[in-house]
């Protein structure tokens, strides 16, 4: 979307950074609000709101990102068979 910044390039593992317990509960209850609001734009028609499909990529992104920092943060790595 012209404007926006381009974060969305940034991987979960190119941050070093570990969570605290409160930060995890802050981005896990984002998290939640994030899924609701896509869910509840579900049930509005699509060509009633502008933008609809740039608002929805962008509320999947959103979900993706905080859900691969969570995934990340101190949890083990799978292993790899060989």
């Amino acid at each position: 979307m012209p404007g926006w910044p381009m974060w969305s390039n940034i991987t979960a593992e190119e941050i070093p950074m570990s969570l605290t317990q409160v930060e995890r509960e802050r981005i896990q209850d984002s998290k939640r609000k994030i899924q609701s609001v896509n869910h509840s734009l579900h049930h509005v028609d699509p060509r009633k709101i502008a933008d609809f499909e740039a608002i929805e990529q962008c509320l999947e992104q959103a979900d993706r990102t905080l859900e691969g920092t969570l995934r990340t943060d101190g949890a083990p790595k799978p292993e790899t068979p060989q």
